[in-house]
């Protein structure tokens, strides 16, 4: 990703508002899409593991599957966010399409509206739940709180209201992920 150009009509070629979102919505997707992946890879990692330890040396340990739960939770929330800003999530768009212009518009804004409500319900009662759960232990990690394995919970959630945020007052971000079939026909 490079960095937006530049708006030289601007005094001293100052950044605008709108290029100085983007640009941290910009930072804020590749951390959520990176985070996402390392998770994706120690969950590829830590379940081969488990099997090797249970079938080859037929001493199961006891960490891999709750490792590789709390890691799908990470791989969840920080990816859902990354989908989202991506526009590459799942959604159903027969309706919408099917509707006149100026309703179909009007739906589109309902529904960020309504995932943007949703995620701002995850993200302040998620961090209730991460404090409410700060100091109960995992049994299998004795020095994990509970309340930092729910953290992805209002973590992503949160990103994701930035994210929302963007699409309603600058439109959606183009150039996420560059289309591959662009100049093709």
């Amino acid at each position: 990703m490079r960095p937006p150009p530049v708006d030289f009509n601007t005094p001293c070629g100052m950044m605008t508002m709108r290029q100085l979102i983007r640009q941290a919505m910009d930072v804020l997707y590749w951390i959520s899409a990176i985070i996402a992946s390392l998770s994706l890879v120690l969950i590829s990692a830590v379940i081969p593991w488990g099997v090797y330890t249970r079938y080859v040396l037929n001493h199961a340990a006891g960490w891999p599957e709750p490792a590789a739960v709390l890691l799908a939770i990470v791989l969840t929330f920080f990816g859902a966010a990354a989908c989202y800003r991506a526009d590459v999530h799942m959604r159903v768009l027969v309706f919408q399409r099917m509707m006149p212009p100026r309703l179909g518009y009007a739906s589109e804004i309902l529904s960020e509206l309504v995932v943007g409500a949703l995620c701002a319900f995850m993200t302040w009662w998620g961090f209730q739940l991460c404090a409410t759960t700060w100091h109960q232990h995992i049994d299998e990690f004795p020095w994990l709180a509970v309340g930092i394995t729910y953290l992805p919970i209002p973590l992503g959630a949160a990103i994701t209201v930035c994210f929302v945020a963007e699409r309603l007052l600058l439109g959606p971000a183009k150039d996420v992920i560059p289309d591959r079939f662009a100049g093709r026909e």
